[in-house]
């Protein structure tokens, strides 16, 4: 009896993992950068963030190019756009991340944060998806994301506060930006 109670403290005593902890905030979510370093979310507190999925071979591709100029206008008030590549549409996003990188930087000038290629949805979506499509279903409740360039708006105190189809264009989003950089 004695080594069956044992055990079963020592097992209730092992620190769960990563992926098994409960994400409760936004912060809680570390991810890997375009160049294969990690970076806690928590790096982000205080700023108000989009986060895109994002393809180099996508018909919404050139939206880099409105995400960048909102990046561009709003980041002296603590404004952040986080691209995050996916490949599970269509197989838009082929490239490695140096690829990746080197198409955004040549093409749209890209500067804001890229991370590494994830899965948005299914049986691998990354913890960063899976809390965001909690927080803010789709259209009729489906908590799948649909496409690329799906944006998510967080708030500065990192509540989702917004979730966009990948048709609405970036510029189109400053009414709901400006907003949250004014409230401190």
């Amino acid at each position: 009896m004695y080594k069956i109670m044992l055990t079963a403290l020592l097992i209730w005593a092992l620190p769960i993992s990563a992926e098994e902890a409960e994400v409760t905030s936004i912060y809680d979510i570390n991810v890997t950068t375009i160049d294969g370093g990690t970076i806690e979310l928590s790096a982000y507190r205080n700023k108000v963030i989009l986060i895109v999925n994002v393809a180099s071979k996508c018909g919404f591709t050139d939206q880099y190019d409105g995400l960048e100029k909102l990046y561009q206008e709003y980041s002296d008030q603590g404004f952040i756009v986080l691209g995050f590549p996916c490949n599970q549409f269509g197989s838009q996003e082929p490239g490695t991340e140096e690829e990746i990188k080197s198409f955004c930087r040549l093409n749209y000038g890209v500067t804001f944060p890229m991370f590494a290629k994830i899965e948005v949805n299914g049986a691998k979506t990354h913890p960063l998806y899976a809390y965001l499509k909690k927080e803010r279903s789709g259209v009729l409740g489906s908590g799948s994301i649909k496409w690329n360039f799906t944006k998510f708006l967080v708030d500065r105190d990192g509540h989702v506060v917004e979730r966009f189809a990948p048709s609405t264009e970036p510029i189109s989003l400053k009414n709901h930006i400006e907003p949250l950089l004014s409230s401190s």
